[in-house]
C-alpha cells in the first residue's frame, strides 16, 4: 500500500474542510493508498507571500507533497477564468525548478460550502442535535451551485438544526460547526452531480496518473 501526501493551499482556514471531501475522493480513485492530508497554513510567516505564485512555491517549500490542490472560490468569476488563473500561477512557481508537484485546481462556483450541503444527518450532528425534528429544507442538489451565499445558507441550516434561541443562538459558533459537517459527511457522491466537482474529479484523476503507485 502506498503514502500518498496531499497539500491543500487555500485563501483562508475554514477551506481546511475541503481535506475531508479530498480524502473521500482519493480512496474513491485510489482505494489502495495511505493519504496523509494537510493544509498548508502560511500565516505563520513574517511575511506571507501575497502573489498566488509565491504562495505555491513556498506551500510546496514548507509542505512538502506529492500532489498540491489549489483553492480558489469561483465566487463572480467564471469557472474557466479561475482555473487559469491558477494554471498561469503553478507555471510561475515551478519555473526553473528542478521537480515539479502535480497540482490540482479546486474551484467550487461561489464558495467551498456548496459542496457541504451533501447530508442532512451530518448537518443535524454538527449543530449539536443529532436527534432534532426541525425542518431544515436543504436545497435541491440541482441548485446547489446557484446559490448567491451557500456559507449563510449552510449556516442557517446550522442554526436552524440546533433548536437553539435567544443567547445559545447568538453563541452558535457556525464556522467551528462547518467544519464538522464535513468531518460526519461519511461520503461526497452527491457531488458528482455538480458540473465544478465533475471538473474537479477529472483534475484529480489526471494529476493522479503522473504519479508513480505500487498498487499492483
Amino acid at each position: 500500500m502506498s503514502d500518498l501526501r496531499c497539500t491543500l493551499l487555500s485563501d483562508g482556514s475554514s477551506d481546511r474542510a475541503l481535506l475531508f471531501v479530498f480524502d473521500w475522493l482519493l480512496q474513491e480513485l485510489r482505494p489502495l493508498i495511505t493519504v496523509r492530508s494537510q493544509w498548508a497554513d502560511l500565516r505563520q510567516l513574517r511575511k506571507p507571500p501575497r502573489e498566488l505564485s509565491k504562495r505555491i512555491a513556498t506551500a510546496v517549500d514548507l509542505f512538502p507533497c506529492d500532489l498540491l490542490f489549489i483553492h480558489r472560490d469561483a465566487e463572480r468569476e467564471p469557472l474557466e477564468d479561475r482555473s487559469q488563473e491558477i494554471q498561469i500561477a503553478v507555471e510561475r512557481a515551478f519555473e526553473g525548478a528542478g521537480r515539479r508537484v502535480p497540482t490540482v485546481a479546486v474551484v467550487p462556483v461561489r464558495m467551498q460550502e456548496a459542496w457541504l450541503l451533501s447530508c442532512e444527518g451530518a448537518i443535524r450532528k454538527a449543530s449539536g442535535n443529532p436527534r432534532g425534528d426541525h425542518l431544515l429544507d436543504i436545497p435541491d442538489a440541482r441548485k446547489w451551485e446557484a446559490l448567491a451565499d451557500p456559507k449563510q445558507v449552510l449556516s442557517d441550516l446550522l442554526r436552524r438544526a440546533s433548536g437553539a434561541t435567544g443567547r445559545r443562538l447568538r453563541k452558535l459558533n457556525t464556522p467551528q460547526m462547518i467544519q464538522r459537517v464535513a468531518e460526519l459527511t461519511p461520503e461526497f457522491s452527491p457531488l458528482r452531480r455538480l458540473t465544478a466537482f465533475q471538473t474537479f474529479e477529472a483534475n484529480l484523476a489526471e494529476a493522479l496518473a503522473q504519479i508513480p503507485t505500487n498498487d499492483a
